[in-house]
């Protein structure tokens, strides 16, 4: 059985991904190589800055996404490590593996 501090982790990566404008913002910064800014998420997904502002607050808090200032724009890219992580917390839950790494919290990349 999960202990309660991973069961909150994996219970907050799930909850970051309840909502399908969250998951496809994730997936366009995923399948891109560069860091974007909320206006090129904004063209590619079809909802307005202060949304896509919102859902990039919950991702960033959540570390599925890590933010960079860079001037007076903040780049948005996907957090790698976490990314890595969450297949196999997807497994856990559903009692498919045990833990597979000791640190279940994502830690931003460097």
């Amino acid at each position: 059985m999960l202990d309660r501090a991973t069961a909150e982790t994996y219970a907050g990566w799930f909850r970051a991904l309840a909502d399908p404008t969250r998951v496809q913002i994730l997936n366009l910064l995923a399948s891109t190589e560069d860091p974007m800014t909320v206006g090129e998420v904004v063209e590619r997904v079809a909802v307005g800055q202060s949304t896509v502002s919102a859902h990039l607050k919950i991702l960033t808090e959540a570390r599925f996404v890590l933010a960079e200032a860079r001037g007076t724009a903040r780049l948005y890219r996907v957090n790698q490590r976490c990314l890595s992580c969450f297949p196999t917390a997807a497994d856990v839950v559903m009692g498919r593996q045990a833990v597979a790494f000791t640190d279940v919290a994502c830690e931003a990349a460097s």
